[in-house]
């Protein structure tokens, strides 16, 4: 179960591995910029590619839906960047169903795990496999790994590693969960829990200190950006920035907006 580009490696390796994938299940396709024709989301292109059968729920509660999905008696579901599902859903399969997470749980629960590691300034984040229960991220962990946060990284470049990372990691939580050679940890929650909601485009508060600006700016970038005003006009901001003292930002703006 997943939509965007960060879970077809997950698809394709699970795929390359010759475990058998019953289905697939992502959104339905969405009109294309300026009203184009319907396009499907990047794991259906990648499913179809693989020949494997499609289902597109607009309701993952719909009594046709949740007959289709017994019907293909899964031993287990895979879930990456997906969105909530029901109970009748996740309690369906015999072993379980995990979802894939950019982040170190219990930290940065939420839709934005790698835009607010990198507006926080964290110097390291990860991926992290669960079991999924109730509540949103908070079902028990069975594996995580670590991924340092460069800093020259942007959302762009450290995304493309976690992706990677995170079809590996996929691929081990599978073969634990089909060898019986895994032990699932409640999430321990102390000291202070950071969110990851998602973001939005926002204009830079150059009031704060450089090293903020610039993380908040890497963070925001390539989506869903961000922008400065310069007397009544509003320019998207254009990255690279890089801090090249501590707290300093250099950076020139021309005023088509383009970094120079």
């Amino acid at each position: 179960m997943g939509t965007p580009e960060f879970a077809v490696p997950s698809l394709r390796i699970l795929a390359e591995n010759n475990y058998d994938i019953a289905a697939v299940i992502t959104a339905t396709d969405k009109p294309g910029r300026r009203g184009s024709d319907l396009q499907p989301s990047e794991v259906k292109v990648a499913a179809q590619q693989l020949g494997l059968k499609v289902l597109q729920p607009e309701s993952l509660k719909a009594p046709e839906f949740i007959e289709e999905l017994k019907s293909l008696d899964a031993n287990l579901q895979v879930v990456v960047a997906f969105r909530m599902l029901p109970e009748v859903v996740w309690s369906m399969p015999q072993l379980g169903t995990f979802n894939l997470h950019a982040s170190l749980l219990p930290q940065y629960r939420g839709a934005a795990p790698i835009n607010w590691a990198i507006i926080n300034g964290e110097k390291e984040t990860g991926v992290t496999t669960f079991f999924l229960k109730h509540a949103i991220d908070t079902g028990s962990i069975l594996f995580q790994e670590k991924e340092d946060i460069l800093p020259t990284d942007d959302v762009g470049s450290l995304y493309e590693r976690l992706m990677t990372k995170g079809a590996e990691l996929v691929l081990k939580t599978v073969r634990a969960i089909e060898s019986g050679s895994y032990e699932s940890v409640p999430q321990i929650e102390h000291g202070e829990l950071k969110h990851a909601p998602k973001v939005f485009r926002q204009a830079i508060d150059w009031n704060k200190k450089g090293v903020d600006v610039v993380n908040f700016i890497r963070g925001m970038n390539p989506t869903p950006g961000t922008t400065t005003s310069i007397g009544n006009k509003t320019y998207k901001t254009i990255l690279p920035l890089r801090p090249w003292t501590a707290g300093c930002l250099s950076t020139n703006f021309n005023p088509k907006g383009k970094r120079e």
